[in-house]
């Protein structure tokens, strides 16, 4: 009868073997259940890590946000809103995961998690979605769609990525079909494989998050060393000026490249010429007061022209009628540090002035040091002698201020690091001021030492005793350590208490 109309009894044979092949497929091997179990445990140990070295990261970004709002504040709200947004969508799937095991005598029993009916029932309904698949399917659309906003301009590749991993889209199955992506990924499997890929989905969260968080701070690190954080400094070669002389000095950037060429300068609405890395200045002085001087720089980085503006001014003067009083630094001085200043008059010798303030003492000829105590301010008071013996004086007050928080290293480097655990154990401990006016040799006597499940250490010196040592070798790859309550001096200068040295997180590459 082949190839010939089937009989009844021929049809049902037929379809009793389609079912017995049928039934075979769907029994799947117990060496195949356990393997999923162990995949599954294996990611989610995984993840327990991505989620300390993101509360770490965060916890360090609240700090420094707390320490600089202004450089960091930006990227700690960005942060936090990231943040929330990956736990949002990675505490509902672990609520999922926990009702999936609910009735599950024993959850570890991996063999026994072969039926399908959990998700099956909670997800589809007929031929569509059910709303609790509905819902699931939104909230993975919604983390997605959020993510993708605050990324998309700032850091495409990333924004590419999570498009790609939370693509909710239909999926083209073996057969060229078009299957709804929950049904794709989730109708008919077992519980265990089920178990596995929503890990697997919060695998993906967790590394987004960390991704970002970690591109966040290097893209603010990047900002901080661009042009467009410089500010135009106008240095004149005296701060004061006879109405009959030209004004002498130049304009510099305030991290000063001689490398630098400037493709454009304007100065007071005129055009000048300029050299590399400065632009001198040479022009009449003008009538007597306060002339401004005003206009732009212009310099290529990369292939975008950046216009840094230039605002400034000079006094200009009949006779010297006042005390030129500048630091050589700065424009304020500071507490535990011996600042250089500079006290003329113009037009009097340096041996027929003198200066007189609390801390003020003279060195040679016009340079004194001003070693500041206590309160917020200090007034120098200044008196010379012309020539003709005409007696002349002024003061001028001076802000006081305490040293800046020092930032803590480790072999010289600050904030997030990645090293290898036996580089942490001989690396030295320090502290820094960076971008601090003053080169002040910074001396760390101790610190306290914290591995993730271990007590924490006390440490007295700069690097890891043996005690830290001992608590380092019971980290695991990947976990982040921190370095934090660190002492610090002034060398040469123990009585002056220094403000709170920021800590160091350091995740361990081995």
């Amino acid at each position: 009868m082949a190839g010939g109309k089937q009989t009844p009894r021929q049809k049902m044979i037929n379809l009793m073997y389609l079912v017995f092949i049928a039934m075979l497929a769907l029994n799947m091997s117990k060496e195949v259940l356990s393997a999923f179990g162990l995949l599954n445990d294996k990611i989610a140990e995984a993840n327990v890590t991505s989620d300390q070295r993101n509360q770490a990261f965060m916890a360090g970004l609240a700090e420094k946000a707390s320490e600089q709002p202004a450089k960091y504040g930006p990227i700690q709200e960005k942060a936090v809103e990231v943040n929330d947004l990956a736990s949002d969508l990675d505490g509902y799937i672990a609520n999922l995961k926990s009702e999936m095991v609910a009735t599950l005598e024993d959850p570890e029993d991996y063999e026994t998690q072969d039926k399908t009916d959990f998700l099956d029932q909670r997800f589809f309904q007929g031929d569509g979605l059910s709303d609790e698949g509905k819902v699931f399917k939104g909230k993975i659309e919604e983390f997605r769609n959020k993510m993708v906003a605050l990324t998309e301009d700032e850091y495409p590749a990333i924004a590419a990525e999570v498009k790609q991993k939370f693509d909710t889209n239909p999926v083209e199955n073996r057969d060229g079909k078009e299957v709804e992506w929950l049904s794709y990924n989730f109708e008919g499997f077992p519980m265990i494989a089920s178990r596995t890929k929503l890990t697997q989905m919060q695998a993906d969260i967790k590394t987004t998050q960390s991704e970002l968080l970690s591109a966040m701070l290097q893209g603010e690190q990047a900002a901080q060393l661009s042009m467009n954080n410089y500010q135009a400094i106008v240095v004149p070669d005296k701060s004061a000026f006879f109405s009959s002389e030209n004004f002498k000095g130049k304009i510099v950037l305030g991290r000063y490249d001689n490398t630098l060429n400037f493709d454009k300068v304007i100065v007071n609405g005129k055009e000048v010429k300029a050299s590399a890395g400065e632009v001198l200045l040479d022009f009449p002085a003008g009538a007597v007061g306060e002339r401004k001087i005003e206009g732009e720089l212009q310099f290529k980085e990369g292939d975008s022209i950046v216009t840094i503006p230039i605002s400034d001014s000079y006094a200009v003067i009949n006779r010297p009628n006042s005390a030129t009083i500048s630091a050589d630094k700065m424009n304020v001085v500071y507490r535990g540090v011996a600042n250089p200043m500079t006290i003329s008059f113009a037009g009097v010798a340096d041996n027929n002035v003198s200066a007189s303030a609390p801390g003020l003492s003279k060195v040679s000829g016009s340079s004194y040091v001003m070693n500041p105590g206590q309160g917020r301010e200090v007034t120098i008071s200044v008196s010379g002698t012309m020539a003709d013996g005409t007696k002349v004086s002024d003061s001028k007050p001076f802000r006081i201020k305490d040293i800046p928080n020092p930032i803590g290293t480790v072999r010289g480097e600050d904030g997030i690091l990645k090293m290898q655990r036996n580089s942490l154990e001989i690396s030295e401990i320090g502290a820094a001021l960076p971008d601090f006016d003053f080169e002040l040799g910074l001396r760390v006597t101790g610190f306290k030492f914290n591995v993730p499940g271990q007590p924490t250490v006390q440490v007295n010196g700069n690097r890891l005793d043996s005690r830290a040592k001992d608590v380092l070798r019971r980290a695991q790859r990947g976990e982040t350590v921190q370095i934090f309550d660190i002492d610090a001096q002034i060398s040469g200068n123990s009585t002056y208490r220094l403000k709170k040295v920021s800590p160091v997180l350091i995740e361990l590459t081995n």
